[in-house]
């Protein structure tokens, strides 16, 4: 069975750091893109990150480009989006996600399985 778990959200500070981690079971890491995605109250769910592992590529929305880095341990079947210079705007349930295709897309219809999401409160 395919499961993805988040792990790592809480309360941070403005201006703070946060990593979060996805471990994925079920699937092969290497041929799937896996995607950070948020969706704060109120909003629609955005993508945030994206890592092609087979492609050894990763890709950043505008708000994420400068501030989060997306990361993956293929031994571990773990991928990581650390989060830096934290803002209240960041807030969010933050979920990761696969998708089969393989390729870069923050598009979150691409996407075939699912996290169960995780908190991440930026206080100011």
């Amino acid at each position: 069975e395919v499961q993805l778990v988040e792990s790592g959200g809480g309360l941070v500070q403005a201006g703070g750091s946060l990593k979060l981690s996805c471990v994925v079971t079920g699937l092969s890491l290497d041929h799937y893109t896996i995607g950070w995605f948020r969706q704060a109250p109120g909003r629609i769910r955005e993508g945030v990150a994206c890592i092609t592992n087979r492609a050894e590529s990763t890709h950043y929305a505008d708000s994420a480009k400068g501030r989060f880095t997306i990361s993956s341990d293929l031994a571990k079947k773990t991928v990581y989006l650390e989060m830096r210079s934290l803002k209240p705007e960041d807030t969010a349930v933050y979920s990761c996600a696969a998708f089969s295709g393989g390729w870069a897309t923050l598009f979150s219809l691409d996407y075939d399985e699912w996290g169960q999401g995780i908190q991440v409160t930026v206080s100011s």
